[in-house]
């Protein structure tokens, strides 16, 4: 290169430089401090005459550079990435209570009398873990499940709020940034206005949009969508000393050009707390994006670390759940479904409505009770609202709004799809189609109950398999599934020689099986695993159990006078005793049991629920566990629940408990109760 060349391009490499530093900057000032001090069009200038200069010195093209937020071809798939620190969730609470007894565990485990928090609203989007190595971004993939995310670097570099490179001043040479990626309520109907021109499919709410942007396959497309971003806190801090309070955290991030939530501030005590969450409830509507809550999380890093984490969830944080939203509309039907056991649920067929982000169209009714004690009407204007932000549930009727000569609804007195008689439970709570195993709207989820896991546990039997052979009318009970041959099933769609020689097998092996297991691939109305069981150890033939009165099943442990009706029902059914019948005829078997006391353990006649993740045991190896020491596992907190055992991301559950006043174990205190009951 001659030296006038090579001056030419010393100087290009300076402007460039200067360029660069300036628009981030600019960036900086922009996204972070909220404080532009330029026009979009001097900023638009910028990031031409940068262009300019890089297109003709290619040379001096860096992957930080402002102009190369988007690029590379559309890729076939995101690829996986493990993360080096677990993106932990957040336990949720939904009222005063529950936050008080987290403030409460938090200042026992910290041995403090009043704990400094960090509250800062928490932003309804996605989260995501950025990588900076020596300043600067190499990755950024998706939570996942918590260890194992997707690789979406191409798509978060084109985000103009992440930035590229730390500012100066930056110390640690590895950086994880947690945070969430979200669109602004503003970029959301933009988009959507967009789409619609395109008579493209609207996105529901900004999370949605937000999701749905992130996961293009196109860096350009996500581009064009307008994303913003939030960090709020690090998964890992290499190279340096990390900073000793959550609030010092932040601050150290907003130096480094990574925005920060400027709403999020140290709090001290529960009271604090209280009032933080009334103030951003308040600004809800105000703010420029969608919150769901506040976040509350214990300032002391020290304090974090001695409080530690619980599977899935750190204790010394917890997500504090906004009110759900409430809007009026129309009610233009109501109608009956009929669930998998049977049980009736009215649903109000809705003028669409929009609420809580989503477009409503259909919303609970509960119950026969629940009409009743609201009476709601066809034609009613009523208040709805998104129940925990999710389920669609009618709060009210506008009774000034009745139009004349609405007729009250009157609950069916037999089932709308089979015709059969409708019981109810002994408070008329729950009313259910007495059809059982022959009832078509049962039949397809009966069906896939009869061959779970643990019940008959038929391998290959699998949903769609099972539709197809409802919808064919080739199985209209359980019993018809052991009179069909390896051809008939090779018929099926997606259904090989192969695969169905594998599930003639399989229903070969369910054949034997166990009274237990058979009581419960039944699906006899409230009757559960532990429940068969119990009946199965007390009665030990299935004769002696269909003959069994109402009053020798209340004397079984845990089925009391609802439980024991139901049972009673459920065998004097015609149509399910020869359900029961055929079965036995196609060689359905198993071995008699001497009825046995009820098992002694820790949990001996006691009834518990379980909740969330377990740190070392599944769902299913918790309730079985369970159920050996004696306890009866039930689906719901009530005042007759004795324990609740609960993990990560409890849910209402842990709520009702403690406002019930019910003893919350985790997985090791259940364990410790077992422990002590050993003789």
């Amino acid at each position: 290169m001659s030296s006038k060349k090579k001056q030419a391009a010393d100087k290009a490499a300076e402007k460039i430089d200067e360029l660069r530093a300036e628009i981030e900057e600019h960036n900086y000032r922009y996204h972070v401090l909220d404080d532009p001090v330029i026009s979009d069009s001097r900023y638009d200038g910028l990031i031409r005459a940068l262009e300019k200069l890089e297109g003709e010195y290619p040379e001096l093209v860096t992957s930080s550079s402002p102009t190369q937020r988007v690029g590379g071809a559309p890729v076939d798939r995101f690829e996986a990435v493990d993360h080096r620190m677990p993106m932990l969730s957040l336990n949720n609470a939904f009222s005063p209570e529950a936050v008080a007894e987290f403030d409460r565990r938090c200042r026992e485990g910290a041995g403090r009398a009043a704990i400094c928090y960090v509250a800062e609203p928490k932003i309804d989007g996605l989260a995501i873990s950025l990588t900076y190595e020596q300043g600067e971004l190499t990755r950024a993939a998706t939570r996942g499940d918590g260890r194992t995310g997707e690789d979406v670097t191409l798509n978060v570099r084109s985000i103009p709020s992440v930035p590229l490179q730390l500012r100066r001043g930056w110390t640690p040479r590895l950086l994880d940034v947690r945070g969430e990626v979200f669109m602004p309520v503003a970029g959301f109907q933009m988009l959507n206005e967009q789409q619609k021109a395109r008579d493209e499919k609207l996105y529901a709410n900004p999370r949605n949009a937000a999701a749905g942007s992130l996961r293009q396959l196109d860096s350009k497309i996500c581009a064009q969508r307008p994303l913003s971003f939030f960090c709020y806190a690090v998964g890992t801090w290499q190279g340096s000393d990390q900073p000793g309070t959550q609030m010092q955290m932040l601050e150290k991030l907003r130096e480094f050009g990574l925005p920060v939530n400027p709403l999020a501030r140290e709090v001290n005590g529960l009271d604090a707390c209280l009032e933080y969450y009334q103030e951003i409830l308040a600004l809800r509507d105000k703010l420029e994006y969608e919150i769901d809550g506040v976040v509350y999380k214990v300032s002391s890093i020290g304090d974090q670390q001695v409080l530690g984490s619980v599977s899935r969830a750190p204790r010394w944080a917890m997500a504090h759940k906004f009110p759900a939203q409430e809007e009026t509309t129309v009610v233009k039907a109501i109608e009956v479904q009929v669930g998998r056991s049977g049980a009736l649920t009215p649903v109000a067929r809705l003028d669409p409505v929009f609420v809580g982000g989503v477009t409503v169209s259909n919303a609970t009714l509960h119950n026969a009770s629940e009409i009743e004690r609201l009476d709601v009407r066809i034609g009613d204007t009523v208040v709805i609202r998104r129940a925990g932000d999710v389920i669609p549930e009618v709060v009210s009727v506008v009774l000034e709004h009745r139009r004349r000569g609405a007729r009250r609804f009157r609950f069916p007195s037999e089932c709308p799809v089979c015709r059969s008689s409708i019981c109810s439970d002994e408070g008329g709570v729950i009313q259910r189609c007495s059809g059982g195993l022959v009832c078509s709207a049962q039949l397809k989820e009966s069906i896939k109950h009869f061959a779970s896991r643990l019940a008959l546990d038929i391998e290959g039997l699998g949903a769609k398999l099972v539709e197809q052979l409802v919808d064919s009318g080739r199985v209209k009970t359980p019993a018809d599934l052991f009179s069909l041959s390896a051809a008939e099933f090779a018929e099926l769609e997606r259904m090989g020689e192969k695969s169905a020689e594998n599930l003639i097998a399989s229903l070969e092996k369910s054949r034997q099986t166990t009274l237990p297991r058979f009581l419960f691939a039944l699906g006899i109305p409230q009757v559960g695993e532990a429940t068969a069981q119990t009946l199965a150890q007390s009665f030990g033939t299935l004769e002696e159990l269909l003959a069994a009165p109402v009053g020798s099943l209340e004397t079984v442990p845990d089925v009391g006078p609802v439980v024991a009706l139901e049972i009673r029902r459920f065998f004097d059914q015609t149509h399910n005793q020869q359900v029961i019948d055929a079965l036995r005829q196609h060689g359905v078997t198993w071995p008699e049991i001497n009825p046995v006391a009820t098992p002694a353990g820790g949990f001996a006649g006691k009834t518990v629920v379980i909740t969330g993740t377990l740190p070392n045991l599944s769902r299913d190896q918790a309730r079985r566990w369970l159920i050996e020491q004696g306890a009866k596992v039930s689906g719901s907190i009530s005042s007759r629940t004795d324990y609740l055992v609960a993990g990560a991301d409890p849910g209402s559950k842990y709520d009702k408990a403690v406002s019930l006043g019910i003893e919350v174990l985790e997985e090791h205190e259940m364990k410790a109760i077992a422990d002590k009951a050993q003789p």
